[in-house]
């Protein structure tokens, strides 16, 4: 689930000044408030690829796979890191430019269109460890998910283990199409039909705000906060990693509130990466978050715990499918599900609450599914009726009129869309089935004809609500081909489908997010394409890797370790339940779920029709699903984030506007760094020389 950030730079207007400025690097001699075009022409589509840029794209690609890596893997949490990945990439060019200069050497300047097109090419390179399904639907083949499942759970048939190869070849076969998908509808959604794509805009206000002379000390001093608490993350990584020489032992096992709330994961375990992701997600999702742990851990899990022997088998081990587990999967992806649409099923202690989890994920996912259908299609009639009425705010400014022209002037040639997305539909529709036998070519074929639709429609519904309901059409197409395919190949050809559709909709509803911001950074579409197209490159690349280091040096998938990958099993269960429908549900569970799901709806509704002054304290239910599968401690250590930046705010909010983002990247970063020091001395068998445990005297 992506969880979305604070607006960056304190809002996301596209009032002149604020987008602009009062002045640009480019150039001189404007007055206070002009537009960017009147102090310097815009630089060639080709002068904005540079090769440092590539470089720069590169080093962030990486270092942010890394971090979206350890996420998925571990909670499966996934929040929007585009305005840290400009940050990151502001900072890295600007120590470039100052040693280069420094050594004697010719230094290009650094422009606000270089800035945009490394942060593109940065997140489609992550964003391939973000979407590629290495914490969901892949992971969800391998034998210990499998194994996870129930290996007497009928429908549970087929696994495949992870493999670089067929990881590699599957990103490639199906990462490309989302991107020419809605190349020629992009003029139509963001200048015809003006959407805000609220995370696009906030990434150019701060990439303006770099670029503008009194954002320079601004700028000075986020990239001195942002190298301070970097290096206080990687050193506190590094600390806390030589008392973890065991199972249970270091600072992330130490019980802050006691060791019987430490027993149901209530904790703070010092991860620096979700204190900085709470920092950057608003208050609301992380109070959520913290709503569904008390709920979930604190009261719901022990309740049904001491039903052992009664609703599930009591000599079943709590991580069966068929005990707990099954509950804690079904209510987790029954909360995010009404943001997704559906979810697994574990026939367990842990089958219950997998399927309760379920029940909250698919009551939000549906509602907000249909909420943003009905608001595009509401929308795009209301903008048809009115095409032909000219108000007076219709009429553009020299700012539009000049941003528009940028916009559609160097623009990729529809004909070579349309051509190459047939290529890669093509290349798909033959690679795939031989890759996996148990996807028939014909359903490639209705995915991809269907492709621009879907893409379309998510990407309108972004541009309206700043959500990407990707995982949505996934969860559907996963349903849908688990259901036809059947006992025999439906599990498998349930997530792998669900991987191909959910790639379109998701890299089309980003593109446009990058688009957005080109717009108001005057940067051409085209290079911001290519750069599109070489940060995929990148992510099929880097993100197996990347992968696989985690795979190699850390038990992945063990449900009682801090890796559990917990949406690996959710996909598979999804999958089972398409399969075996709702007689794979344990004792009790549906009637949990019809509830929770029913709470989700209402929560909705009340988000929306109360007025805003009531509705804006309503908890999310999708965020409230997280902690329902994976526990309580990482919503803590959000809400410790959120507590920094709330008091940061009460002493001095504007420096907190600027230096919040700043802080937090920090935090992410050095946390994210040290993985890879801990996963080389993990390979080399090196384990921490202290065991820093806890136990009662009792």
């Amino acid at each position: 689930m992506a969880l979305h950030q604070r607006d960056a730079a304190g809002g996301a207007k596209e009032e002149t000044g604020e987008l602009y400025g009062d002045g640009d690097g480019d150039g001189g001699g404007a007055e206070a408030g002009q537009p960017a075009h009147a102090r310097g022409p815009v630089p060639k589509w080709s002068e904005q690829l540079t090769a440092r840029g590539l470089v720069v794209s590169a080093a962030v690609g990486i270092m942010y796979s890394v971090i979206v890596m350890k996420l998925n893997l571990t909670t499966g949490l996934d929040p929007t890191l585009n305005v840290s990945a400009a940050l990151i990439s502001f900072v890295i060019l600007r120590v470039w430019t100052h040693a280069t200069a420094r050594l004697g050497f010719a230094v290009r300047p650094l422009t606000r269109q270089e800035n945009t097109v490394i942060q593109t090419c940065a997140v489609a390179c992550y964003g391939i460890s973000s979407a590629g399904g290495f914490g969901s639907y892949l992971l969800g083949l391998s034998k210990k998910t499998y194994e996870a499942a129930g290996t007497d759970i009928e429908g549970n048939v087929g696994w495949k283990e992870p493999g670089i190869g067929w990881m590699t070849g599957y990103l490639f076969a199906v990462s490309f199409v989302g991107i020419l998908a809605l190349v020629p509808l992009r003029k139509i959604l963001v200048i015809d039909y003006k959407l805000t794509y609220p995370s696009g805009t906030a990434t150019a206000v701060l990439i303006n705000g770099f670029h503008a002379p009194q954002g320079d000390d601004v700028a000075k001093m986020q990239v001195k906060g942002f190298t301070k608490y970097f290096a206080i993350s990687f050193f506190w990584s590094f600390f806390q990693w030589f008392y973890s020489g065991g199972d249970k032992c270091g600072f992330s096992q130490f019980p802050t509130l006691g060791l019987r709330a430490r027993k149901q994961t209530f904790f703070f375990d010092f991860n620096l990466t979700y204190v900085g992701a709470g920092m950057i997600c608003p208050h609301l999702i992380n109070i959520s978050l913290l709503l569904g742990s008390i709920l979930s851990y604190g009261i719901m899990w022990p309740l049904i715990s001491d039903l052992k022997g009664n609703w599930y088998p009591a000599d079943l081990p709590e991580s069966s499918m068929r005990s707990l587990q099954g509950y804690k999967v079904c209510f987790s992806i029954l909360f995010v599900a009404v943001c997704v649409i559906c979810n697994p099923s574990f026939l367990t202690f842990s089958y219950s609450q997998a399927f309760i989890c379920i029940a909250l994920i698919l009551g939000d996912g549906m509602y907000n599914f249909a909420k943003i259908i009905v608001s595009t299609i509401w929308s795009i009639v209301n903008k048809s009726e009115k095409k032909n009425t000219k108000k007076e705010e219709d009429i553009l400014s020299l700012d539009d009129l000049h941003r528009n022209e940028v916009f559609t002037r160097e623009s990729l040639p529809n004909w070579i869309a349309f051509l190459g997305y047939f290529g890669l539909s093509l290349v798909a529709v033959i690679t795939i089935p031989l890759m996996f036998p148990e996807i028939k070519w014909y359903y490639a074929i209705i995915a991809y004809i269907l492709a621009p639709a879907l893409g379309f429609s998510n990407a309108y519904g972004s541009g309206l609500t700043d959500i990407n309901m990707a995982f949505n059409y996934g969860k559907v197409a996963l349903l849908i081909l688990a259901a036809t395919a059947g006992k025999e190949h439906g599990v498998v050809a349930g997530m792998v489908g669900c991987g191909m559709v959910k790639s379109i909709a998701s890299i089309s509803a980003d593109l446009m997010q990058d688009f957005k911001t080109g717009h108001l950074t005057l940067t051409s579409p085209r290079s911001m394409l290519i750069a599109q197209i070489v940060g995929t490159v990148m992510g099929c690349v880097i993100a197996p890797l990347a992968f696989f280091v985690f795979y190699n040096a850390f038990d992945i998938g063990n449900l009682n370790g801090p890796w559990k990958a917990p949406y690996a099993l959710i996909y598979r269960n999804i999958a089972i339940l398409g399969v075996e429908g709702f007689s794979a549900l344990p004792m009790h569970c549906l009637q949990l779920c019809c509830g929770f799901f029913a709470f989700a709806l209402v929560a909705n509704l009340m988000r929306d029709f109360l007025p805003r002054k009531y509705g804006k304290w309503i908890p999310l239910p999708m965020a409230m699903g997280f902690p329902f599968l994976v526990g309580a401690s990482f919503a803590i250590d959000m809400c410790v984030g959120t507590l920094i930046v709330y008091i940061w705010h009460k002493i001095d909010k504007s420096k907190a506007v600027h230096m919040v983002p700043a802080v937090a990247s920090g935090f992410i970063c050095g946390d994210g760094l040290w993985i890879f020091p801990a996963s080389l001395l993990s390979l080399a068998k090196i384990t921490p020389p202290m065991c820093m445990a806890f136990e009662s005297t009792r």
